[in-house]
Parts: structure tokens; C-alpha cells; sequence
């Protein structure tokens, strides 16, 4: 059952991001900053953590996730640093999935065949 409702979860995440892109005039950009802003803001507010619980990386895997994952680092840097976890939270619990995507965009560049664009 964790396989279907990570599955259910993560395409109704999914879902309503191709809906957005289907039918409104806002760009892909602004639809993914919005779900990390939306993951950001329920995550401070105490929701987005048992969707988690529940839908596993259903929930976790998603944009939403990643911004829930930065609401939390926050959180635990205020408690340990003081208002200098404002600054060095988010950084220091997304660091493995900032790092991976550097990585992987990198290795994706050097198979990749650039062309001019007009």
C-alpha cells in the first residue's frame, strides 16, 4: 500500500502541475518556484509533515518536498545557531540535492549536444 499512495500522492503533485502549465499563461519557472514556496509554507506550518509520514516519497520526492525539506533545516539551525540558522538552514539541509543536481547537470553537459537557439 506505501507504493500506491506514494504513487497517488505524487501524481496528484504531479497533476495539477501539468494543469497549471495546460491552462494558465504562467511559465514552468514560476509553476516550480511556487511549489517550492507552497512546500516551504506548509512545512512551517506543520502540514506538510504527515503527508510525508503518510505518502512517503510520494511527498518527498516532488518540489514540494524540497521546500519542505528547507522549511525544516531552518527550523533546526534557529534552534541550534540562533538567527544565523536563518542564513545557513536551508543551505546546510539541501545541500545533497543542490550537490547532486550540480553534479548530474554537469555530467548531462558533457554527452549533451548544444545548439544556437533563435
Amino acid at each position: 500500500m506505501e507504493y500506491l499512495w506514494a504513487f497517488l500522492v505524487g501524481g496528484a503533485i504531479c497533476a495539477v502541475g501539468q494543469l497549471l502549465i495546460d491552462f494558465t499563461k504562467l511559465t514552468p519557472a514560476r509553476i516550480l518556484t511556487s511549489y517550492v514556496v507552497a512546500g516551504v509554507l506548509l512545512g512551517a506550518v506543520g502540514v506538510y509533515k504527515p503527508l510525508v509520514d503518510f505518502a512517503g516519497a510520494g511527498a518527498s520526492v516532488p518540489l514540494t518536498g524540497f521546500g519542505n525539506l528547507i522549511a525544516q533545516g531552518v527550523k533546526e539551525a534557529i534552534d541550534a545557531d540562533g538567527t544565523l540558522g536563518i542564513l545557513t538552514g536551508s543551505l546546510t539541509a539541501g545541500a545533497a540535492g543542490i550537490s547532486a543536481a550540480l553534479v548530474f547537470g554537469l555530467i548531462a553537459s558533457l554527452f549533451a549536444k548544444s545548439s544556437a537557439r533563435s
